[in-house]
């Protein structure tokens, strides 16, 4: 599974209410609304520029907060083709599997604000194409892989009733 796009660079401690601003709540039941609205209150320009497959690389702690599943689900909306970030909050974490965004721990230090990037989730490597380095990090197991691939955990018991470990 390769990903490739822009990065869009966020510090440490993005919580889910900066992904999807509290007082959007009434919105939960509407999440492609709620997605014209994500990352707004990190920056309030997101939404507009983000393309399909950019990548959000963040810092430490990425998703920290409550356990709102559709904080990851509005990022995969907005057409984002995944999350780098030094750490994320567990929570959030199983919830962008769950939802089938890419989530992958690395470090990000040397990526910036609109580099270029190819992401190998089943080798763990990201190819910075604007400054021409590789960033080696540890694979997604095949269990998350696979729900990835088939877009999600529902998608995935769907598929194959069951988890597919191989």
């Amino acid at each position: 599974m390769i990903l490739r796009g822009k990065a869009h660079k966020f510090g440490d401690d993005i919580s889910t209410d900066l992904i999807a601003p509290g007082r959007l709540f009434h919105l939960r039941t509407n999440l492609p609304e709620l997605a014209k609205h994500v990352l707004e209150d990190a920056d309030p320009n997101f939404a507009k520029k983000v393309k399909p497959g950019d990548l959000i690389v963040a810092g430490k702690n990425f998703g920290l907060g409550s356990s709102r599943e559709h904080a990851a689900a509005i990022i995969k909306l907005a057409g984002v083709g995944g999350v780098l970030a030094r750490s994320f909050a567990r929570i959030f974490y199983r919830n962008a599997i769950n939802v089938g965004l890419p989530a992958l721990i690395c470090d990000t230090s040397q990526i910036d604000q609109g580099d270029e990037l190819q992401v190998d989730i089943e080798k763990g490597k990201i190819r910075n194409l604007t400054k021409e380095m590789v960033i080696e990090t540890k694979p997604l197991p095949k269990v998350m892989l696979n729900i990835l691939e088939d877009g999600g955990l529902i998608e995935h018991f769907k598929k194959h009733g069951k988890f597919k470990l191989d």
